[in-house]
C-alpha cells in the first residue's frame, strides 16, 4: 500500500511549525512546505529526533504559479499519497489598499486563494481515496470587512466559503473538512504585515501551539470550524447585533488609526 502523508504549507514558522509538530506527535507521516528550507531542515531533524517520521521537506514559494506542480512531484518521486491537507501558508500587508505595493497584495491572493485552492482540488482524489482531511486555515477575518488590510480580509471571506463549500461536496466522500479561524496569535505574521498588537491583542490572543492543537482536535472530530479562544468564539455571534454598515465602520476605526 503507498504510504501516506499529511501535507502542510506554511510549516517554517508559527502555526505552521505547531501543526506539524503536532500531526508528527500523533503518528502522521509529514511533508513541509514553505520558502525558507534551512527552517524546513531543522524542523524536520526535530520530529525524526522526537522519534517521528522522516519528513518530507518541499522548500518552495507559495506565490509562484508552477508550485502546486513542484509539490506534485516532490511527493511523487518520493512515493507517497496525501491524506491529509493543511493549507496554513498565507500573510497580509497592514494599511491602506491603494497606498500600498499592488504586485505584493497579488502575492496575498496567489498564497491565501490561489494556492490553497490549487492544493485542496488536486489532491482531492487522493483524500478521497485515503478518507483523509482537509484543515483550511482561515482567520477571524474571514467573517468581517477590513479597511486596513483590504485584500487579507477578502482572501480569507474566501477560504471560510470555499472550506464550507468543499465539506459539503466532499462529506459524502469520509473526508473531514475544518476551516481554522485563529485570532491574533504571536508570530512572523504580524511583523511582515507591519502590524504593532496592542492591548486589544492581547486579550484575544491564543498561543500558536495552543491553536495547533485545537485544530487537529477539531479536525479529527469533522468540526466545520474551528474558532481557538473564548473571545473569539464570540465574534460570529456578536456580528449578528450589528448592520454590516456598522461593522464597517468600526473595523476601519481600529484598522486605520494610527499605531
Amino acid at each position: 500500500m503507498t504510504e501516506r502523508v499529511t501535507l502542510i504549507t506554511g510549516a517554517s514558522a508559527g502555526i505552521g511549525t505547531e501543526l506539524a509538530r503536532v500531526f508528527a506527535s500523533k503518528g502522521h507521516r509529514v511533508a513541509l512546505v514553505a520558502r525558507r528550507a534551512e527552517r524546513l531542515e531543522a524542523l524536520a531533524s526535530e520530529i525524526k529526533t522526537a522519534g517521528g517520521a522522516a519528513p518530507i521537506v518541499i522548500p518552495c514559494d507559495l506565490a509562484q504559479p508552477d508550485c502546486g506542480d513542484r509539490i506534485a512531484e516532490a511527493l511523487t518521486a518520493s512515493g507517497v499519497e496525501v491524506e491529509y491537507i493543511v493549507n496554513n501558508a498565507g500573510f497580509g500587508v497592514f494599511g491602506r489598499a491603494i497606498q500600498r505595493d499592488r504586485s505584493n497584495q497579488l502575492e496575498i491572493i496567489a498564497v491565501n486563494v490561489r494556492a490553497l485552492t490549487d492544493l485542496s482540488l488536486r489532491f482531492s482524489d487522493h483524500l478521497i481515496r485515503n478518507r483523509g482531511g482537509l484543515l483550511n486555515v482561515g482567520s477571524i477575518a474571514g467573517f468581517l470587512p477590513g479597511p486596513g488590510m483590504a485584500v487579507y480580509y477578502a482572501s480569507k471571506a474566501f477560504v471560510l466559503s470555499f472550506t464550507e463549500a468543499m465539506r459539503a461536496e466532499l462529506a459524502p466522500h469520509g473526508v473531514r473538512v475544518t476551516v481554522l479561524c485563529p485570532g491574533p496569535v504571536p508570530s512572523e505574521f504580524q511583523a511582515r504585515a507591519g502590524f504593532r498588537p496592542g492591548f486589544d491583542s492581547a486579550i484575544l490572543n491564543v498561543s500558536p501551539a495552543a491553536v495547533a492543537q485545537q485544530a487537529y482536535s477539531g479536525l479529527m472530530a469533522n468540526k466545520r470550524a474551528v474558532l481557538p479562544g473564548l473571545g473569539i468564539k464570540i465574534v460570529p455571534f456578536l456580528l449578528r447585533l450589528f448592520p454590516r454598515s456598522f461593522i464597517l465602520g468600526a473595523v476601519g476605526r481600529f484598522q486605520l488609526r494610527q499605531r
